[in-house]
């Protein structure tokens, strides 16, 4: 939509949204107005001239280059030098009282007054927290749900004093929220927040454009609509011509001069454009049409946005929520599936199914990324196509002909959707090592020797009919947050970089790769006393890839070993909380008639690791971490451990009783690596059986994990029950809620309130300490329409109390 028209010339209800804004303007008696432009900034300029035709008067001020959303104003200067000014975007919808926001500035004596207002999902915004008096108190860019505390969020429309230009450079891009108000919020400047009441709408996507163009006709919004209402909710403007057996059915919007036939049908929240031609027995429902467009017969186009001059033929079908770009041509009796995209000057052939974008990949996902990489059912969300535009994707983030290591757990899914995501690497100029089947920490390990990212391929965890594509930085770690929206902007623009016949990556594939893993890992991973101590142990190998990797380990560790479940099994390349409830019981009862030291399960990918002590009872994946920690603090006696804030506060006492402190984290495994790579971190896990061994890897390695407790035991001549005993008893529960994501920001900023003037840590989520030590945290699903709620109390009772008073907080919200 925007490729050929810049954002702000895109019509709501006919009009451009920057002709609302400017109209809105007017109304407030605000007539003297400087236009920012630069993409396409001479269609701006032809339109709105001068702006004399809206009684205004339009100076305009171009930037060369991206100068951010201060250097633009800045470049402005000259005009803004002798007064107050105020600052509004060109491409959201509002109806705001300025008039009221100014008078506000004046009262507070302010030098930048922010325009606030709250939204139901506040993560694509820049959170505001104000105190009593209106003052600003903090400022948070795109935050993740993790870090929503509030639902108060920065419209972008601010009223400035001429003094603030002192802050910002020139020439140089430079942001409101990001640079500018900080450093006034440092200096102690008057900086103050008013929440505006009304509409606004960031119209920043394909919905949200929809959206607007619903709420104006629905009266949501108080817009000039440039018309008559001929009926309730059924607006035609001047010069249009509906014949009497045409259905209507409001609200809606015809353009002047549009043209609609005996037996169309336009429905509920349609806009037609000026100069549209509708034809006989048309359908039009929820559909955004632009000017000049042509509607045939029978054609039927639902929940879709058609640019202008564009023709619709026959009996074409065209989907909810797809786009059709400017000057395209459908053809007849042709399907265009929901959500697909056609760039401006495209033809359809005539009966063509499109169920991909035509541009030359398909189309893009709201939300890629979950807790575990791209996740999706085999064959069904996630099939060979998604993973080759996804692979192109993350080649065309990289430069040409980097490396790139490429692996996948034991599953036959797994094998051909990495073979995909190979040909879809070489075909971007990028260099191939492919592992094959190997267990995920000797691929991350792989990764960092030398490659510029990793994919992995593996089946979810618990879920056999669905897989994980995982993608890793070069040092084998997930892709950080930020990694992860650059691929999803480069996914969603489905600008793929191809190579050109010369420069087709090339695919090797290296030897000695479990070696390499093993011998790295032994000569970084202290194993004195092991050889000595004649421990005897068992070994659960999964029927997983962890299996491949434990020939080469134990042979070299001297230690006496009995492995179970070597061979892998293709039939389950995952298990079942029941399957591995069932393993550890069969492993405990191994462990107790052999009179082994102890027992270890891996995960199918050697990822993770579950503990069974001397007598056979299984330590629960809670239970090991503290084992874990108490045995390493008291070999090492100083230094950081890295856990997330959902860990029990007994974590706290034992890394303390070693003289260790402990470095609370997020929930996400990608913060964990972050600490993990800090030198003074010694240990970090996330009590699901994820152990990080920082003198190896950053990152979760089951191998690693094995390798450090057998010298640990060793050394330490004490039994893991022994251990387990000297640490207090835990009380830690979990709840999960639904909730709806339109309410989630109200939710976290009722818990907020809810705190009173209780402590609260706001590292993920919210956590609220009570007086007497215990805690609540409540924390927002990235991914899922969920809230999650951990308490701990000295007691299972008090513990249930206390997320049974939360529980409630949360759910109130939600109603």
């Amino acid at each position: 939509m925007t490729s050929s028209m810049p954002k702000p010339l895109l019509p709501v209800v006919n009009r451009p949204i920057m002709e609302h804004v400017l109209r809105l303007l007017k109304r407030h008696g605000l007539n003297e107005t400087v236009v920012t432009v630069q993409f396409l900034a001479s269609l701006v300029r032809n339109y709105f001239g001068d702006g004399e035709e809206l009684g205004m008067e339009l100076t305009y001020a171009n930037e060369e280059k991206p100068l951010g959303t201060a250097g633009s104003v800045k470049n402005a200067e000259e005009a803004l030098k002798d007064d107050a000014f105020l600052v509004i975007s060109g491409d959201a919808l509002t109806d705001f009282d300025l008039t009221d926001l100014i008078r506000f500035h004046k009262e507070k004596g302010a030098l930048v007054t922010v325009c606030l207002t709250r939204v139901p999902n506040p993560l694509e915004f820049g959170i505001t927290i104000v105190d009593e008096e209106g003052k600003v108190e903090r400022f948070l860019e795109k935050p993740t749900w993790g870090q929503v505390f509030s639902d108060t969020v920065n419209t972008g429309i601010y009223v400035m004093e001429p003094e603030v230009f002192d802050y910002v450079k020139a020439d140089v891009p430079v942001d409101w929220s990001g640079d500018v108000f900080p450093q006034l919020m440092k200096e102690g400047k008057p900086v103050y927040g008013y929440v505006a009441e009304g509409y606004w709408e960031d119209v920043g996507t394909h919905e949200s454009y929809v959206k607007a163009q619903a709420d104006v006709l629905e009266g949501k919004v108080q817009v000039d609509i440039d018309g008559f209402e001929i009926s309730p909710g059924v607006w035609v403007a001047e010069g249009a011509e509906v014949h009497p057996d045409a259905v209507l059915r409001g609200p809606l919007y015809i353009g002047d001069y549009a043209k609609v036939e005996a037996g169309a049908e336009v429905r509920e929240h349609t806009v037609i454009g000026s100069n549209v031609v509708v034809k006989t027995g048309a359908f039009l429902h929820k559909a955004v049409v632009h000017d000049n467009v042509y509607i045939g017969q029978q054609s039927n186009l639902r929940g879709c946005v058609i640019g202008k001059n564009t023709d619709v033929m026959r009996a074409a079908r065209i989907e909810d929520g797809a786009v059709i770009g400017d000057e395209c041509m459908i053809g007849e009796e042709s399907i265009v599936q929901g959500n697909v995209r056609v760039y401006p000057f495209k033809t359809i052939e005539a009966g063509a199914f499109v169920n991909t974008s035509v541009i030359w990949e398909s189309r893009g996902q709201a939300h890629l990324f979950g807790a575990r990489g791209v996740s999706g059912i085999l064959n069904v969300e996630i099939t060979p196509e998604l993973a080759v535009r996804l692979a192109g994707a993350y080649a065309t983030t990289l430069k040409k002909g980097a490396t790139v290591t490429t692996a996948r757990d034991h599953s036959r899914g797994a094998r051909a959707l990495k073979r995909a995501v190979i040909s879809a690497l070489q075909a971007s100029a990028i260099d191939v090592r492919d592992l094959e089947n190997v267990p995920l920490p000797v691929a991350r390990q792989q990764t960092a020797r030398g490659s510029a990212g990793g994919i992995m391929v593996r089946t979810s965890p618990g879920v056999p009919d669905s897989v994980d594509i995982m993608f890793f930085d070069e040092r084998g770690a997930d892709l950080s947050q930020a990694g992860q929206r650059k691929l999803d902007r480069v996914y969603a623009r489905q600008e793929y970089r191809r190579a050109f016949p010369g420069e087709i990556g090339d695919l090797s594939f290296p030897a000695s790769v479990f070696d390499s893993y093993t011998g790295s890992l032994l000569r970084n991973v202290d194993t004195s006393g092991i050889a000595e101590a004649g421990l005897k142990v068992v070994v659960d190998a999964s029927n997983g890839s962890a299996g491949l990797v434990l020939p080469s380990l134990l042979g070299r560790l001297q230690v006496d070993s009995l492995t179970i479940n070597p061979g892998l099994d293709e039939s389950r390349p995952t298990e079942s909380v029941e399957r591995r409830r069932a393993g550890l019981v069969r492993l405990g009862e191994i462990v107790a008639s052999a009179r082994a030291a102890f027992g270890v399960r891996f995960d199918p990918v050697g990822e993770r690791l579950s503990l069974v002590d001397e007598r056979g009872r299984i330590i629960e994946d809670d239970r090991a971490l503290l084992v874990m920690l108490d045995l390493v603090a008291a070999e090492r006696r100083s230094g950081r451990v890295a856990l997330p804030v959902t860990t029990t506060r007994i974590a706290e006492q034992v890394a303390a009783y070693h003289g260790t402190q402990v470095e609370w984290t997020t929930t996400s495994p990608d913060d964990l690596t972050r600490v993990g790579r800090q030198e003074s971190t010694i240990f970090g896990g996330d009590g699901r059986g994820g152990f990080i061994v920082p003198e190896f890897s950053s990152v979760f390695d089951g191998a690693a994990a094995f390798v450090r407790l057998i010298g640990l035991v060793a050394r330490t001549q004490l039994t893991l029950s022994q251990i387990d005993a000297r640490i207090p008893r835990a009380h830690v529960l979990k709840r999960d809620l639904a909730t709806p994501w339109a309410v989630k920001g109200l939710v976290m900023r009722r818990v907020v309130e809810a705190a009173g003037s209780r402590s609260v840590d706001t590292t993920d989520g919210v956590r609220v300490v009570e007086a007497d030590g215990r805690w609540v945290m409540v924390l927002p699903d990235p991914a899922e329409a969920v809230t999650h709620l951990w308490a701990e109390g000295p007691d299972d009772t008090s513990a249930q109390a206390l997320l049974d008073e939360w529980a409630r907080v949360v759910e109130s919200a939600g109603r």
